[in-house]
């Protein structure tokens, strides 16, 4: 379940409980699988009434300070990923260089791109061992990574309306440093073991951060390479 999917349950919620038709509800993720909205506050709505409306369909919703928290299964975002191959892409997203040199992974542009290099390899090596995506039940530092796969799509939409590539591209950093992470203590592939739940898991998580991470270089401007 993406970002965009409990937005519009939740701008559902707003019209059928308000009778209000509102366009993007403003939602920030906090968390893997958890999302915070200030609608209730900023339109003056009985927030206990929205938490009522949208606390079915995969979601749990409560009031936090007069915020809408929402909570989904932490590995329903990765699952949605690899079936939206266009995730967080939205236009008017200005270029932004980034340096290629030193290979290092404290350097931005080197970090993301190789991210998605080995994000790429996973999935071409995965056939080889007979490794197929599966459900994704994440624990540790792939709670982390699903956490800023949530939080991609709204550092695009603001990179679009403060005509700020760089935003994005921050942004992508911490999704290739979580990615790294994840891919050096959560190997998708099987050693000596025989293939089993966690490693289909683990292709899906990193089928996603590909796919998040390739629409990222591509919204600033570059084409992303599969191998480096």
């Amino acid at each position: 379940m993406t970002p965009a999917v409990v937005s519009g349950v939740l701008r559902d919620a707003v019209r059928d409980v308000a009778g209000v038709e509102v366009g993007d509800v403003a939602l920030r993720c906090v968390g893997a699988g958890v999302y915070a909205s200030p609608v209730a506050l900023r339109l003056g709505l009985d927030a206990e009434g929205l938490v009522e409306a949208v606390s079915h369909r995969g979601i749990a919703a409560e009031v936090d300070a007069g915020f809408v928290i929402l909570r989904v299964r932490a590995g329903a975002l990765p699952e949605a990923i690899v079936d939206d191959p266009g995730y967080g892409l939205v236009g008017g997203v200005p270029e932004c260089r980034l340096s290629d040199r030193p290979r290092v992974f404290e350097n931005p542009g080197f970090s993301v791109r190789y991210a998605y290099a080995r994000a790429r390899a996973v999935q071409r090596r995965a056939g080889e061992f007979g490794v197929r995506g599966g459900p994704v039940e994440p624990a540790g530092d792939e709670l982390a990574l699903i956490q800023v796969l949530g939080e991609m799509p709204g550092w695009a939409r603001s990179a679009a309306r403060k005509g700020d590539g760089s935003v994005l591209a921050r942004a992508l950093f911490q999704v290739a440093d979580a990615f790294h992470t994840v891919y050096e203590r959560c190997p998708a592939l099987p050693v000596e073991e025989k293939p089993s739940a966690v490693h289909a898991s683990r292709v899906t998580i990193a089928a996603a951060a590909g796919i998040a991470l390739r629409n990222g270089l591509t919204m600033i401007g570059e084409t992303p390479r599969e191998r480096i």
